[in-house]
């Protein structure tokens, strides 16, 4: 999902994901991404993977409303994402 006027560059978005699949451990993880983000980018996508994580148990959007603090234009499209996307489901259902 693209916003309007975003334009993502292929050669930069490949290079994003191959960095990514390059991660071995959660401390790596955590090096990574607090070299990458700011502050406030990291607590934006712990939130949303926070809010998929609970969908997924089952909560109702209420329920993960109540539990969360992001907006509820992003809540709506996490739990769209869950519905009908592939990527939270394949990544957070892994062991």
């Amino acid at each position: 999902m693209n916003k309007p006027g975003i334009q993502l560059n292929e050669q930069e978005l490949d290079e994003l994901y191959e960095a990514l699949t390059k991660v071995e451990t959660k401390e790596e993880a955590k090096e990574f991404l607090d070299d990458l983000l700011s502050q406030r980018e990291l607590k934006s996508l712990s939130g949303r993977i926070h809010s998929a994580k609970l969908f997924l148990e089952g909560k109702t959007y209420i329920e993960v409303n109540k539990e969360t603090d992001i907006s509820s234009a992003t809540l709506a499209r996490v739990s769209k994402c869950v519905k009908t996307g592939k990527g939270y489901n394949r990544i957070l259902s892994k062991k």
